[in-house]
């Protein structure tokens, strides 16, 4: 489609001049009484008690709150199940393209949440044909993987990250095995070196760009990123292997090299640091709730009950950003406006009174919404594979050290200051030291 064709031409990318009426030109005021009681998706409710802000968010505003993202920009967060369903399954009201977005001459360059949102050829982004086709490619790289040889893997990497401290009687397990564990499969997977200091430094800035922590410049992270994949996607143009990022470049689809790097972002992105959080607080959850206790250890099906009650009550992934109206809609009792941004609150759609009333989540049944919904959803076989990989960290941990307990009380673990990831700062533990 050419620029004169394209409604959205010249989209902002990270580090790029925006153009007049896109991103970021310093100055501009927000408009005056736009969501009015927006409440800031920031403070301390969220990194330590969300779900009792999602509570107080409900009996406020209902299924569908006005919020303001970071600088105050606004946008809404949609709470309920049956409407994060909805807008979900109804891409010709709410879609993917961020270039829609009413709000971009507001945007300053260095605005944090610019990798979620600044427009970039990816799958993330795409629409209609074009996602399903780019889609299909990532589908198809990722059945490559055999699901066997994958818990194998798995299985290696976990005794290898275990012998290094299971000697000590002492562990902090989201430095020394969480975030390394699903690290270290995710790169193996694209083609990559599994340890070496490259592939920390890529980890690294996969975080600080989805996640930024105090001090951390994510737009950089998001553009070292995008450098370290195209030099992989070069590499496996010249010497293919069998790799997802090999099988992305050979696809019929015929993805250019920069569609391949885009899709191995999202990819790597999806898998890594959200499969870490889902170990995470699997671990915290089988510690530290006494329904786990008595047959947790070598307990594959407590084990597996507390991998999807995770995804119900303390999804990986709490808030994702998001869709933008194609036009004025009305949602929840709101009315949005064309090129208005919403947030996906999946963690509190998860745990709506409306569908688990009197606070009781079945977490025997798999309909949450962790992995989204819709056509945009996380694709097929991406949910099983970090089924392995969580499932294979778990079990193998506590099979190694069967009597790992709290290093620290229940009370003192810190949550990440996050609004959209929810893992853990700090996981110590102790146990009996296993002699190799």
């Amino acid at each position: 489609m050419t620029d004169q064709a394209d409604p959205f031409a010249h989209p902002a990318r990270p580090g790029e001049e925006p153009p007049p009426g896109c991103p970021a030109h310093a100055g501009a005021a927000l408009p005056t009484g736009q969501h009015a009681g927006a409440v800031p998706l920031a403070g301390l409710e969220y990194q330590q008690s969300p779900s009792e802000l999602y509570r107080a968010l409900r009996r406020e505003h209902g299924p569908v709150a006005p919020v303001l993202l970071d600088g105050g920009i606004p946008a809404w967060l949609v709470l309920g199940y049956t409407e994060v369903t909805y807008v979900t399954s109804h891409d010709e009201l709410f879609a993917r393209d961020s270039r829609r977005w009413n709000q971009w001459a507001h945007i300053p360059q260095d605005w944090p949440l610019l990798p979620f949102v600044g427009y970039q050829p990816s799958v993330l982004f795409t629409e209609g044909e074009e996602h399903r086709r780019r889609a299909g490619v990532i589908t198809e790289a990722l059945e490559g993987i055999d699901q066997f040889e994958l818990s194998h893997e798995c299985l290696l990497i976990a005794d290898d990250l275990i012998a290094r401290f299971a000697g000590s009687g002492q562990a902090e397990l989201m430095a020394d095995y969480v975030h390394a564990l699903p690290m270290r499969t995710v790169v193996q997977m694209c083609g990559m070196p599994a340890t070496g200091e490259d592939t920390r430094r890529l980890v690294d800035d996969l975080r600080i760009s989805l996640d930024a922590g105090e001090g951390d410049d994510p737009v950089a992270a998001y553009a070292r990123v995008g450098e370290r994949l195209r030099q992989l996607v070069k590499e496996k143009r010249a010497v293919p292997g069998a790799d997802v990022t090999s099988r992305m470049l050979t696809h019929p689809a015929g993805l250019t090299d920069e569609e391949v790097v885009q899709d191995l972002i999202s990819v790597i992105a999806a898998a890594q640091q959200p499969t870490a959080n889902w170990i995470c607080n699997t671990l915290r959850l089988l510690l530290t709730d006494e329904r786990f206790a008595v047959n947790v250890s070598g307990g594959r099906l407590s084990v597996g009950e507390a991998l999807n009650e995770v995804l119900w009550l303390d999804t990986p992934t709490q808030n994702f950003i998001g869709r933008w109206a194609v036009r004025d809609v009305q949602l929840g009792g709101r009315q949005i406006r064309a090129g208005d941004c919403l947030v996906l609150g999946l963690a509190a759609a998860n745990t709506d009174p409306q569908i688990w009333p009197e606070g009781h989540v079945g977490a025997e049944n798999a309909a949450h919404l962790s992995f989204s919904n819709g056509e945009h959803r996380c694709p097929y076989p991406a949910p099983l594979l970090a089924d392995v990989m969580a499932r294979t960290a778990v079990e193998t941990l506590l099979e190694r050290l069967p009597d790992l307990v709290l290093a620290v009380e229940p009370e003192e673990l810190v949550w990440r200051p996050s609004i959209w990831m929810r893992g853990l700062l700090d996981l110590p533990v102790r146990f009996t030291p296993v002699v190799q």
